[in-house]
């Protein structure tokens, strides 16, 4: 083990670096995907640190739960074979079967396991209506999201809580 690991050499920073990014954005272009396939009551939408939020009314379907998981950590990992595995690779991996399977179960675990831990919480602690959308907004506020609402999630809040946005967010 300590020779594969000894034959890894950076051959292009700059490279890596892109290659960063890219994979990132794709993880989260995903993750967008499969929400633009959920056909729900959309309350608004938040852009973060941590990538974007969507708050939907209804508590997601199984189904849409695992699959905002699964596809996500199968485009990461191909992602991650496809950058580290083939002629294009920033970095030289020895090509043995061992490494390649902890890289990128590693990377797969680096981005999916928030995604994970959020999926076992809407499975064991499912929430719906006001107290799911509490719960999406005050997170949401912790990690220093710019939060946009839609005209139905202004109506909503205005319905619901009596409140505007900006009151509802100020008292969070």
């Amino acid at each position: 083990m300590t020779v594969a690991l000894s034959s890894i050499h950076g051959s292009n920073l700059l490279g890596l670096a892109g290659f960063l990014v890219l994979w990132i954005f794709l993880f989260e272009c995903a993750h967008v995907l499969v929400t633009l396939l959920r056909h729900g009551p959309l309350i608004g939408w938040a852009v973060s640190p941590l990538g974007v939020t969507v708050m939907f009314l209804h508590e997601p379907s199984t189904l849409y739960i695992w699959l905002n998981v699964l596809f996500p950590a199968f485009v990461s990992a191909s992602i991650l074979y496809a950058g580290f595995f083939t002629a294009l690779s920033p970095i030289a991996f020895p090509r043995q079967p061992i490494i390649e399977v902890l890289v990128i179960t590693v990377g797969v675990l680096l981005l999916s396991t928030i995604d994970l831990f959020n999926a076992l919480r809407d499975l064991c602690y499912p929430l719906w209506g006001e107290a799911r959308i509490l719960r999406s907004i005050q997170f949401l506020r912790a990690s220093w999201a710019s939060i946009h609402f839609t005209p139905f999630g202004l109506s909503y809040l205005r319905d619901r809580f009596g409140s505007s946005p900006a009151d509802l967010l100020q008292v969070l």
